[in-house]
């Protein structure tokens, strides 16, 4: 069985909508789109009508690509007016083995005990430890015998009013979103490798208009930061520094390497207020701008690691973004990141992978579809409060609405309609069983795929 899967990364600077399709053969990616980025700024819905249009413009474009419809929708979330906190939860075991009831239980705890303001809500709740009974870093407690259950976890959660913006935007451009995945997060999925999470690394998405950092240890997120700055900073650098226009100065920032290649050293751009009288800039300058936002970018970064408290338990940096693009970054990093090892990401490539999709721009539109598929952490407490675990069965979409019905669908939804439960009645009293229901009716099949259609929903 397979299921479609639409990933839109709602970025400050673009929208990127991917629709791919999962199924035991792997991920094969469909049909994208992009639009840029209008009523958002530094990753926060500043007009959710503009936001709106540019999240249907790209949707639109990856549909008429993709030729069939979505069944699940994952979304991005900014990491502004998010934070992260640590918390724990401990239970007894009575059965002495431990099962997924268990593992639920002792996260929903450690959920309970968070000390979260009532401004924010819960976007991911990460364990990165387990014990069971005097046995400490326990990588996975599943089928383990044990009297009592302890498990750390790190959570993120984001403020209530930018999220609700957020979700407001996204439906008006007619989608509901199944998961709501932190960017920073999405990106990690897309580009890191395994040896990278057992040994540590951070993993730093550098945009247009936004840095998100994350640290991994192990199989789960320990720290989580937002920047505010980004490639877009270097386009207004040079605007001012060099008295250029905007469009111009975001032409020298894209094509500065094929600059320095030409063997040119000095170039012609036009003033601000006189684009036809022309001034001659030299590239060393160019560079020297450019390259001191980027130090300064940076510079902030290792100042945000050095805070975490993590520094010492990350074996490498993991730079993507279409903000790493810039030519000798990577050397630049390893300079201001105390000489550790940092590679430059692209996101991991799937089936079907378009080529501009292979940019580094596009790792956390790729995460969200590796997300939507089960490539999160072992065990997680998703936007939804729903305990996701590794090999778990995926569920179909909410979003029925953007499957297209057969006649024979149309009449299974008819059948529905004909057994709704009222709020008042138990479920577990109302539902009939489909061998019940075929002795009563006689029809085993199609009652049987409304039956799972059915316990699906509740």
């Amino acid at each position: 069985m397979s299921t479609t899967i639409l990933g839109i990364d709602i970025g400050s600077t673009k929208i990127c909508a991917i629709i791919a399709e999962h199924s035991e053969k792997g991920i094969k990616i469909l049909g994208s789109g992009i639009a840029k980025s209008k009523g958002l700024k530094k990753g926060v819905i500043t007009n959710i009508e503009h936001a709106s249009k540019s999240i249907k413009n790209a949707l639109n474009d990856a549909k008429r690509v993709a030729g069939i419809p979505y069944e699940k929708v994952i979304v991005s979330v900014s990491g502004a007016f998010t934070k992260g906190v640590d918390s724990y939860g401990v239970i007894n075991v009575p059965g002495g083995e431990i099962g997924i009831k268990e593992i639920n239980r002792a996260i929903q705890m450690a959920d309970h005990n968070a000390n979260i303001s009532n401004d924010y809500e819960k976007l991911h709740l990460l364990p990165f430890n387990f014990k069971v009974d005097e046995q400490e870093y326990i990588e996975d407690p599943l089928g383990m015998s044990g009297n009592r259950l302890e498990v750390q976890a790190h959570i993120i959660a984001v403020q209530k009013s930018a999220l609700g913006n957020l979700k407001k935007a996204i439906k008006a451009a007619g989608l509901e979103a199944d998961n709501m995945v932190l960017n920073g997060y999405a990106s990690s999925i897309a580009v890191l490798k395994d040896d990278e999470k057992e040994l540590g690394a951070a993993v730093i998405d550098m945009g247009g208009a936004t840095c998100n950092l994350v640290i991994h240890s192990g199989n789960s997120i320990r720290y989580n930061d937002f920047l505010g700055v980004g490639s877009n900073n270097v386009t207004n650098d040079l605007s001012m520094a060099l008295h250029t226009p905007l469009q111009a100065a975001e032409e020298i920032k894209i094509h500065f390497k094929e600059l320095k290649e030409s063997g040119k050293e000095v170039i012609e751009l036009p003033s601000i207020g006189d684009e036809s009288h022309k001034n001659e800039v030299s590239l060393e300058i160019i560079h020297n701008v450019i390259y001191a936002r980027i130090e300064e970018t940076l510079m902030i970064l290792a100042k945000s690691i050095e805070e975490s408290g993590f520094k010492d338990s990350i074996g490498s940096i993991v730079l993507t973004g279409g903000f790493t693009e810039f030519d000798s970054l990577r050397e630049m990093a390893e300079n201001i990141f105390d000489d550790k090892p940092v590679r430059l990401a692209k996101p991991n490539e799937t089936e079907g992978f378009f080529e501009d999709l292979k940019a580094p721009s596009f790792s956390t539109a790729i995460g969200l579809i590796l997300y939507g598929a089960g490539k999160f952490t072992p065990y997680e407490i998703d936007s939804n409060n729903k305990l996701r675990y590794k090999d778990e069965k995926i569920e179909p979409s909410k979003n029925i609405e953007n499957i297209i019905k057969t006649e024979e669908e149309e009449k299974e939804t008819d059948l529905k309609k004909d057994l709704i439960i009222t709020p008042q009645e138990s479920y577990n009293d109302q539902i009939i069983a489909p061998e019940e229901y075929e002795e009563s009716y006689g029809f085993k099949e199609r009652i049987k795929r409304f039956w799972n259609m059915l316990t699906q929903l509740f």
